[in-house]
């Protein structure tokens, strides 16, 4: 579908708290918000006209104030045309050195690689999986950190692949994905093609249970950047998908939340080897 003439741009007065900024953008892109734009004070997402933009607006401040426990103030809409998002929206994506290995860069920009660097292209559709998140870069440091050539790997909630795309280029023999969102996956399959990884990473476009986790078989990785109230009760099976020397990787957990992770991971069967924090964000390493 052809984008449209002109965007309904919804901003919100942000406060500077890092992890309500986190939590507001999540919820515009649960609205189905094209993007986030970050504007200092404020943080904008664009979307498809609705029939109604006050009945809209007045629904996405109830949302968002749900999605933060009213930690939001004012609520606003604007008009954009496609051109000018398309502008703004570039150029709010640069590359990024991430871990000692990557780089992450939309297909725009240049980046003069130095011996050893991996270059992970990824030109996103959305707000997260563009190294533009705390939780996507703490994931890429861990995976950095621990993967071995000829790893078998499970990206649950893969959103752009940018995880997956990242282990096909670390040497994985095979990487499965797995997004239950069929627009992110729309965005995925052009990313994994334009890494030139399509031979290594499938996608399954479903939702990720304890059923279909053991229906894949082993894995010497599982990657899970997913909130803390979905990865806690995927623990026991991804304790039983995990090969004995396997390690699982999860994120997009606040800091306030790693101790109730990392209970329910011991009693899963798992230990936490290593942690990586940015922001209000944690993410972990487990072993069986």
């Amino acid at each position: 579908m052809p984008p449209p003439e002109r965007w309904f741009v919804l901003s919100v007065t942000a406060p500077e708290t890092e992890s309500v900024r986190d939590l507001i953008a999540e919820g515009l892109v649960a609205l189905g918000g094209q993007s986030v734009l970050d504007e200092g004070h404020t943080l904008s997402t664009f979307l498809s006209p609705p029939s109604d933009p006050d009945a809209f607006a007045e629904h996405a401040t109830s949302v968002l104030r749900e999605w933060t426990n009213g930690d939001i103030s004012t609520v606003s809409w604007s008009w954009r045309q496609n051109e000018d998002w398309e502008r703004e929206w570039r150029r709010g994506l640069q590359p990024r050195k991430i871990s000692p290995r990557f780089v992450v860069k939309p297909s725009w920009a240049s980046w003069d690689a130095a011996p050893g660097e991996i270059i992970v292209e990824i030109d996103p559709q959305m707000a997260f999986g563009t190294g533009e998140h705390a939780t996507t870069r703490g994931c890429l440091r861990l995976l950095d950190s621990c993967f071995v050539a000829g790893d078998r790997a499970l990206d649950v909630g893969s959103g752009s692949a940018i995880l997956s795309i990242a282990a096909a280029m670390l040497g994985a023999s095979e990487v499965v994905a797995v997004e239950f969102d069929p627009d992110a996956n729309i965005n995925a399959r052009e990313n994994i093609e334009r890494g030139g990884v399509e031979a290594i990473v499938s996608l399954r476009e479903q939702m990720a249970d304890p059923a279909l986790i053991s229906e894949l078989g082993q894995f010497d990785v599982i990657l899970a950047n997913i909130l803390s109230g979905v990865v806690r009760p995927l623990l026991p099976a991804f304790e039983e998908a995990l090969r004995p020397d396997g390690r699982l990787i999860v994120s997009g957990i606040l800091r306030t939340e790693a101790d109730d992770v990392v209970r329910d991971a011991t009693a899963a069967g798992l230990r936490l080897l290593k942690e990586d924090q940015e922001d209000e964000w944690w993410s972990a390493l487990f072993v069986r």
